[in-house]
């Protein structure tokens, strides 16, 4: 084995944590070498996020097809081709990844191609095509693994009968009917995305209700408007059995202590991800883990001194911006600034099906068991009049307040362009703005931002428009 090339930093996986990390270190004058087994982007990007909304556009225009009389347009005879979408969606991701490339050339970042494992505190041996090499960071080294798909104890998923997210982003082959396995943001895109192309679709989720960790009012709307679109939900059941066959999958459920059985096609299983942990050499060096997840300190330092997790592989929510966030944390701490720790109660939830939902900070439910005193405002999109001229009036938009400080508890958001009117709220919240700050804000007029300005009216008492 040749020498080790000797770095500054070596960042193992370019996920959105590891190449946001691996750019920002390169911003601070450190010389940087990243480490990756499959793509650049890393699932995010090639598997998950950006292929998905792809999807999630594509079954957007379908949609719209489908309503072309609503906005006066004809339409003849047209077809929706499911395998053209799906290659869409990796041009899409290709486009992406090249992109990440790029912007490693730009900064001077080395990429190799492999898997890189510790040897050491500083030394990480990267395996691929070419054979076996050694990299020294002289400053640290930066974890960015990822995660991998969950199943269910004694569910094979085998990418045909039973498959992952990644498995249905592959497959150009739509099926007759579909069982998904979990009514979180995943299993509720994919949900939506196979509804759109006609495919026959039931959603299982052992809790009580579909997107568990949402706003109960946000889940109820949800299930409202899949149920109305011929989606067939079922919560509180659980899942005892996957089998596959020739005629297709069996998936025998518990249901209020009742055993059924239900027939599809094809199952998606989305139930979650786990962290990727194992053979990386955490386990030789002492790396501290909790539950499956990679123990750190704010700066998102490891219980080993030099070594760095960030991203899905540090645990709390496992999200790409997320990530990024404490890519940034990490890059500033080794460059030896002071970087402000991610704040993890001020990190935007979003869901892409439609409607979108997008939350941000406490639940109304669990703002009423902290002893606060609080205020709550709602405004339906149903009276905003861009969503209305859109025709996407659907859902509302909801705020969670502190009656006495007016300090933004939470806002919860269903209906159009959910994701992107979230983010006044983000900013709102790291800026400790109350409701007064909100409200004396002008919005334009029409847009759908305004119902973030109506339901702030809302719950001081004074909504103008409803």
């Amino acid at each position: 084995m040749p020498p080790a090339q000797k770095f500054d930093v070596v960042v193992v996986g370019t996920g959105p944590g590891g190449y946001v990390s691996a750019i920002r270190c390169a911003q601070l004058g450190l010389s940087v070498a990243t480490v990756e087994d499959d793509r650049p982007g890393g699932v995010c990007l090639n598997w998950g996020c950006i292929p998905t909304k792809a999807l999630l556009r594509s079954a957007e225009v379908v949609s719209l097809f489908g309503r072309a009389a609503e906005f006066g347009i004809t339409v003849g005879e047209w077809k929706a081709d499911y395998a053209q979408a799906i290659q869409r969606s990796r041009r899409v991701a290709d486009r992406m990844a090249k992109g990440i490339e790029f912007l490693f050339r730009k900064n001077k970042i080395t990429l190799l191609r492999g898997r890189g494992v510790l040897k050491g505190r500083n030394l990480v041996e990267v395996t691929g095509q070419e054979g076996t090499q050694s990299l020294e960071a002289g400053r640290a080294v930066i974890l960015a693994t990822g995660s991998e798909p969950r199943s269910l104890p004694g569910v094979t998923i085998d990418e045909k009968a039973v498959i992952s997210s990644t498995g249905a982003l592959r497959n150009e082959t739509k099926p007759a009917s579909l069982v998904v396995i979990g009514a979180g943001a995943v299993g509720m895109e994919f949900a939506d995305i196979y509804a759109a192309y006609g495919v026959e679709v039931t959603v299982l989720e052992a809790l009580a209700r579909v997107l568990p960790i949402e706003d109960e009012e946000v889940s109820t709307q949800v299930a409202r408007l899949f149920t109305r679109r011929g989606i067939t939900l079922r919560t509180g059941v659980s899942v005892k059995a996957v089998t596959a066959g020739a005629s297709g999958v069996s998936v025998d459920v518990d249901a209020e202590g009742k055993t059924e059985t239900l027939q599809a096609e094809q199952v998606l299983v989305a139930v979650g991800r786990a962290a990727r942990t194992r053979g990386f050499g955490l386990e030789v060096l002492g790396v501290a883990t909790e539950r499956g997840f990679v123990t750190v300190s704010p700066t998102m330092e490891t219980s080993v001194k030099g070594i760095y997790a960030i991203g899905d592989m540090a645990g709390n929510q496992l999200l790409a911006h997320k990530a990024m966030a404490e890519g940034v944390v990490a890059a500033e701490a080794i460059a030896g600034l002071e970087p402000r720790p991610v704040d993890y109660g001020n990190v935007p939830s979003c869901t892409y099906c439609r409607p979108q939902v997008a939350s941000i900070g406490q639940s109304e439910a669990r703002a009423r068991t902290s002893g606060r005193e609080i205020a709550v405002g709602r405004f339906p999109f149903t009276a905003n009049g861009k969503a209305v001229a859109m025709g996407e009036a659907e859902g509302f938009l909801k705020v969670v307040a502190d009656k006495g400080t007016g300090e933004l508890l939470g806002v919860h958001i269903v209906g159009p362009e959910a994701t992107e009117i979230i983010h006044e709220f983000a900013v709102g919240r790291t800026l400790e703005a109350t409701l007064e700050d909100i409200i004396h804000t002008i919005h334009a007029h029409p847009t759908l931002s305004e119902a973030a300005l109506e339901a702030t009216l809302a719950a001081l008492g004074q909504a103008i428009h409803i």
